[in-house]
């Protein structure tokens, strides 16, 4: 997204026109977002995000033809600098590992308030980790029943600093940008440049991505 006073370009993807006026509606009372484009099925989103060029695509996983987690991929690979958000009435664990894969940047259920999905744009547009507290307690369970690599086996590891893998850890712990320089006692900007370079020396795309390499090579442990 770009800086300053610029608004929030949002791209809706669902194939019920209902929902995608319902959304639009909602996103609509927040003067910083601004709907750009909307696509009623995944290949529709696919062909239209380059030329609509979305910061955050709220993306519906059953649709028509092309679904909304290979439409992810698909439009990822088009438009890479876009955060696709999956919205979804589904938490199955296939939808949530699919999504991740594809390269989501999060996975919000259809029941969140209007308030809170407003919130979440703006989060994913700034690059924050954008799970509901349901889905992300259902990711890290998975990541803990499955085998991890050994602590430290992964050579990305060697390239933080000790700083970066505080951040690292806290990152995992689902602590914003706000609550890390709280508990580190720094600026929030500071912070900003430690996530910024823990996620390009991980080659993550986001805080998302970050938490999963944490808790796969046991930086992070569940509490």
């Amino acid at each position: 997204m770009d800086g300053g006073d610029a608004k929030v370009r949002v791209m809706l993807v669902d194939d019920e026109e209902l929902m995608r006026t319902g959304l639009r509606a909602v996103l609509s009372s927040d003067p910083s977002i601004e709907v750009v484009a909307e696509a009623g099925d995944g290949g529709q989103a696919v062909r239209r995000a380059p030329s609509a060029r979305p910061d955050v695509v709220l993306m519906d996983v059953r649709m028509p033809d092309l679904d909304g987690i290979a439409a992810t991929a698909e439009l990822l690979a088009a438009v890479p600098e876009a955060k696709v958000v999956i919205l979804t009435t589904f938490e199955e664990d296939d939808y949530i590992d699919g999504a991740l894969r594809a390269g989501a940047s999060g996975f919000l259920l259809k029941r969140t308030p209007p308030e809170e999905l407003i919130a979440a744009v703006h989060r994913a547009a700034d690059g924050e980790a954008l799970l509901s507290p349901s889905v992300t307690r259902r990711v890290i369970d998975r990541m803990v029943a499955q085998p991890r690599l050994a602590r430290g086996a992964d050579p990305r590891l060697e390239d933080l600093t000790p700083r970066e893998r505080e951040v690292l850890e806290l990152i995992a712990r689902g602590l914003s940008n706000r609550e890390i320089a709280a508990e580190l006692v720094i600026e929030e900007s500071t912070v900003k440049t430690h996530v910024k370079r823990v996620l390009t020396k991980l080659d993550a795309r986001d805080r998302v991505h970050a938490v999963i390499f944490a808790y796969e090579t046991g930086v992070a442990r569940p509490v």
